[in-house]
C-alpha cells in the first residue's frame, strides 16, 4: 500500500496542472547530445583519426562498448511513473553513423524498448549527424525529410556576403509521424558550433533558424492542424538572436500565436541558472525542445483532448554530474584534458512532457 501511495503522489507531482478527476496519457519528448558517439573505424580520414585505435583518444572497442553502455544507461533510467517505458521521441546529435545508433538501441537497458532510429548522412566535416529514435509503439512514421544549410538561407537574413561555399554542417532531419493519433512533425538541428566568437558565428546559427524556421511554416502550410516539435543542439540560448528574434521563440506561453511562433520553456529555466553545460562557471542551455501553438492551446485548461504540453526538464540527474574536483556539478563527459573519464556526455539532456486526456 505504502509503494502505491509513493507512485500515486510522484504522478501528482508530474502532474500539477492536471485535474486528479481525468485520466491522462503522458509521452516524453526528449533530446540528447551524445557527445561524440563514434565507431572505431576511421572512415573519414584526419577528422576521424582521432576516434580510431591509432589515433589521440586511442578508442578502441573496449572504450566505444562502454560508451554505448553508459550512454544506453543514462538513457534507461529516464523514467516516470506516467512514462515507465523512457520518453517516446529521443532526438541526438554527434552520432557518426546510423551503426551507433543501431549499436545503441540493441544495448541490454535499451533492447525492450524496441527503439527504431532514422538517421541521414550529412555533409559536417567532422562527419557528426543528428537522428531520431522513437517507439514504434507510440509513434508511426509516416515521411522523413532533410534540409540542408544553402545560401539561399543567408541571403534572407542579408548575410549573402558571408557565406562560404565551403561551409560545411549538419542537415536539419524532418520526421513526421503519428503521436496519440494526431500528426506531429519533429525537427532535429545540431547548429553550427561559436568557433570564433559567439557574435562573430552567430550570422551562421541565425541562419540555421532561418531555414528552420521555414521548415515549420512550410509545415504549416501544407498542414495547419499539426503539432511541430523542434529540438536540438542549438549553440545559442534562448534569449539569442538566432532563438528568439529568427525563430521566434516565446519566453511566455501566452505569447505564442497559433500558427507563427514557438514557444520555448527552456528560457526561464536558464533565468533560475539551470543550464545544459558549464563553461569557466557559467550555465548555457544549449539543448532545446520548442514547439508551435498546437501543444500549448490546452495549457491553462482542465480539458486537455489533444496532445498538450505539461512541463520541461533539465535531466542534470546526480549520476550524470561530475563529482569532485574545479568541474564537480559539471555535466561528466567522457574525455576531459584527454584522459578518459569513462562518463556519459559534455551535455545534460533534456525532455518536455505532453498530455492527452484519456476518452472514455
Amino acid at each position: 500500500m505504502k509503494k502505491i501511495a509513493l507512485i500515486a503522489l510522484a504522478a501528482l507531482l508530474l502532474l500539477p496542472a492536471l485535474a486528479q478527476n481525468r485520466q491522462y496519457n503522458l509521452y516524453g519528448v526528449m533530446f540528447y547530445n551524445l557527445e561524440n558517439l563514434f565507431d572505431t573505424i576511421n572512415a573519414n580520414g584526419s577528422y576521424d583519426l582521432e576516434f580510431s585505435p591509432s589515433g589521440a583518444r586511442q578508442w578502441n572497442h573496449e572504450k566505444y562498448w562502454q560508451k554505448q553502455h553508459n550512454m544506453a544507461s543514462a538513457i534507461a533510467q529516464i523514467t516516470t511513473p506516467g512514462t515507465p517505458d523512457g520518453p517516446v521521441l529521443i532526438g541526438v546529435s554527434e552520432i557518426e553513423n546510423k551503426s551507433v545508433l543501431d549499436d545503441l538501441v540493441r544495448q541490454p537497458e535499451l533492447k525492450s524498448r524496441r527503439y527504431q532510429v532514422v538517421h541521414h548522412d550529412g555533409p559536417d566535416r567532422r562527419g557528426v549527424d543528428v537522428g531520431l529514435l522513437y517507439n514504434p509503439r507510440l509513434f508511426k512514421v509516416l515521411n522523413v525529410t532533410n534540409q540542408r544549410l544553402e545560401k539561399r538561407y543567408f541571403e534572407e537574413l542579408d548575410y549573402e556576403d558571408q557565406f562560404s561555399e565551403n561551409f560545411r554542417t549538419r542537415d536539419q532531419l524532418c520526421v513526421t509521424g503519428l503521436l496519440a493519433g494526431e500528426k506531429v512533425s519533429v525537427l532535429v538541428n545540431h547548429w553550427p558550433s561559436r568557433l570564433g566568437g559567439q557574435e562573430q558565428s552567430s550570422y551562421l546559427r541565425e541562419a540555421a533558424a532561418e531555414m528552420a524556421r521555414q521548415t515549420i511554416d512550410s509545415l504549416l502550410h501544407d498542414d495547419p492542424n499539426q503539432g511541430i516539435i523542434f529540438m536540438g543542439d542549438l549553440n545559442d540560448d534562448p534569449q539569442d538572436p538566432s532563438c528568439a528574434k529568427v525563430l521566434k521563440g516565446r519566453r511566455d506561453i501566452k505569447d505564442v500565436d497559433d500558427y507563427d511562433d514557438v514557444y520555448n520553456p527552456w528560457w526561464k529555466i536558464l533565468d533560475r541558472g539551470i543550464g545544459t553545460l558549464a563553461y569557466k562557471g557559467g550555465w548555457n542551455l544549449f539543448d532545446q525542445i520548442m514547439m508551435t501553438g498546437y501543444f500549448t492551446r490546452y495549457y491553462d485548461s482542465k480539458e486537455k483532448p489533444q496532445l498538450t504540453f505539461l512541463r520541461a526538464e533539465v535531466l542534470n540527474r546526480e549520476f550524470l554530474k561530475t563529482r569532485e574536483g574545479d568541474r564537480q556539478g559539471y555535466p561528466l563527459r567522457t574525455y576531459s584534458g584527454g584522459v578518459f573519464l569513462n562518463g556519459y556526455s559534455d551535455h545534460f539532456p533534456t525532455i518536455i512532457y505532453l498530455a492527452k486526456e484519456v476518452q472514455h
